[in-house]
């Protein structure tokens, strides 16, 4: 199958984001038609072309798209253009580095040189540390937030696809690690989508996900003010967030400097008007902005998240240091 990577100047260049590097060679001839499973084709600098159905995945701006433009997880979309860069790792920071190993139970040495899926890329933040490490990732995210990551990582061994987690664009057993952190939450079924991901995994590979806690109860009411928080459009809802985050913040931080009372009232507040506590004043309104944002968002139990391993094959588990982080290796 073509890859349609014409030279210009001694080096080659992609008519879409899937580059003439060690990934192509891994990644394009496992591609599949997500309606009928054939394999594709590619049709000039457009896009793909099934070789059976003819169904086209076309190119948009740089990423080949699986689902159509819009769907539940627009909000995303918006988010991860707005903070594009705001969660990547710097020479100074290495937040994302240490979630990711806390999360996934991974270390450079274990994925370097492998093929790497990461379910619900986002901007790429924890795709960026895996290439880092030397792994060769592919991005799928069902919003456009596929782009972000295709720019932020130009320069890796990275491609972002815009796809859908139950109908991912993939052959059986294609990847050797696959990975999912604070994603699948918010799909409609998270049981069946950690399900899935079984089949797209060689055997012995590794499997991470991590999801919301069902534990601790304290996102009680920012449940009820989501009902209506996820139908507001993205740009009004983060408008009235970049006001409020920094009033409840500051207002607990306040209440905390009351002698004897300060401390348990200022628990109340954060328990009825639930904002991200992070130490950098962006990050607070982003990840604020995450969690009210989404149609769905179901938590869960370790209990749950081991048994849906199993019932997929998966053995030798483990659990992170991050509620609720689990891990383990396809087995069957």
């Amino acid at each position: 199958m073509s890859t349609g990577l014409p030279l210009k100047g001694g080096v080659m260049q992609a008519t879409d984001n899937i580059t003439r590097s060690r990934i192509a060679d891994e990644l394009v001839s496992s591609l599949r038609c997500t309606y009928c499973r054939s394999a594709l084709e590619t049709i000039g600098d457009e896009g793909y072309s099934c070789t059976r159905c003819e169904r086209k995945f076309p190119r948009v701006n740089g990423v080949v798209r699986f689902v159509s433009p819009e769907n539940y997880a627009d909000s995303f979309g918006f988010q991860w253009h707005y903070y594009h860069r705001t969660q990547l790792d710097r020479d100074d920071f290495r937040e994302a580095e240490e979630h990711f190993r806390m999360k996934t139970g991974l270390s450079p040495q274990e994925i370097k040189g492998k093929l790497v899926l990461d379910v619900g890329c986002g901007m790429g933040r924890f795709a960026e540390v895996a290439t880092r490490w030397g792994a060769m990732v592919v991005g799928v995210d069902l919003s456009a937030a596929a782009e972000v990551a295709a720019r932020n990582l130009a320069d890796r061994d990275f491609v972002a696809l815009q796809a859908d987690v139950f109908h991912l664009p993939f052959a059986p057993e294609t990847f050797d690690c696959i990975y999912s952190l604070g994603v699948l939450h918010h799909t409609p079924d998270c049981e069946q989508a950690v399900k899935v991901l079984a089949q797209y995994l060689r055997l012995g590979g590794h499997l991470a996900v991590w999801l919301y806690s069902g534990y601790n109860k304290w996102y009680r009411f920012s449940d009820i003010y989501r009902k209506v928080t996820h139908r507001m459009s993205p740009k009004t809802l983060h408008r009235a967030l970049r006001v409020a985050v920094p009033v409840f913040y500051w207002l607990g931080r306040g209440l905390r400097a009351i002698p004897v009372v300060g401390t348990p009232i200022a628990g109340v507040v954060h328990h009825v008007f639930p904002v991200n506590q992070h130490a950098d004043a962006e990050t607070r309104v982003l990840n604020t902005f995450d969690w009210y944002s989404p149609k769905y968002q179901s938590k869960h139990t370790y209990e749950q998240v081991f048994r849906w391993f199993e019932d997929s094959g998966f053995r030798d588990l483990h659990v992170g240091e991050r509620s609720i982080a689990v891990w383990g290796k396809k087995a069957t």
